[in-house]
């Protein structure tokens, strides 16, 4: 009487070939024969999530286009509560562990991390508990960011499309993007200002950016 294995299915959200294809294989050794799907841009991560049923862990990235530090975390958990986000950063600093945890991250992951320590954090999560590298006092405030409760009321479309307005896309370009009139991205723009308080594509970037974290060192 062998005991039924449970397939996992966990979405890599991560613009590095590289650093998806050394987290396939620290799944794969874990897990059997997961469900593995990869998104390098916050806008592929909203198509997978939309396609398909909710996966049971997501592998977050917090620098990749169409986030903006911890924008990806809040709207991730804002649409989709009830699955747990796990950040994976090449920072492992105290400080950004802490907003990512304050935000509902159920983990993080240094891009350092040998094989082992992915596994282990892997199969930790998915059993319910949270995985940090080291451990981590939270500051004794909840305090929350009025952009933050804003961010996470826009809608997936309306969040798809500010994220291209913070990368310097025009109407039309970002209507040819996501194959919808320049009329409808005109109806989206003007939801997002009177969501955020904004008047301006400018003013909707520096709100964005509020949630930026320091930006990971150069290897240069």
């Amino acid at each position: 009487m062998g005991s039924q294995t449970i397939k996992y299915t966990i979405i890599i959200a991560d613009d590095h070939p590289l650093f998806r294809a050394a987290m396939q294989a620290a799944l794969k050794q874990a897990l059997d024969d997961p469900e593995i799907h990869e998104a390098g841009s916050v806008g592929a991560l909203q198509n997978i999530l939309e396609s398909s049923s909710a996966p049971d862990l997501i592998l977050l990235d917090l620098h990749m286009p169409g986030a903006h530090g911890l924008s990806g975390l809040i709207f991730l958990r804002g649409h989709y509560p009830e699955v747990p986000v796990v950040i994976v950063s090449a920072t492992d600093d105290v400080q950004v562990i802490q907003k990512a945890l304050k935000h509902g991250s159920s983990g993080f992951i240094p891009k350092s991390s040998s094989l082992n320590i992915l596994k282990e954090a892997i199969l930790k999560v998915l059993d319910g508990e949270t995985w940090l590298p080291c451990p981590v006092d939270m500051p004794d405030t909840d305090i929350t960011n009025d952009i933050e409760e804003k961010l996470a009321s826009l809608t997936p479309q309306q969040f798809r499309v500010l994220g291209m307005i913070s990368e310097g896309l025009l109407n039309k370009q970002i209507a040819y993007e996501l194959e919808v009139s320049e009329a409808t991205i005109k109806a989206h723009i003007t939801a997002i200002f009177k969501k955020l308080g904004v008047r301006s594509r400018t003013q909707a970037v520096i709100a964005l950016k509020e949630l930026e974290i320091d930006p990971p060192k150069s290897n240069e």
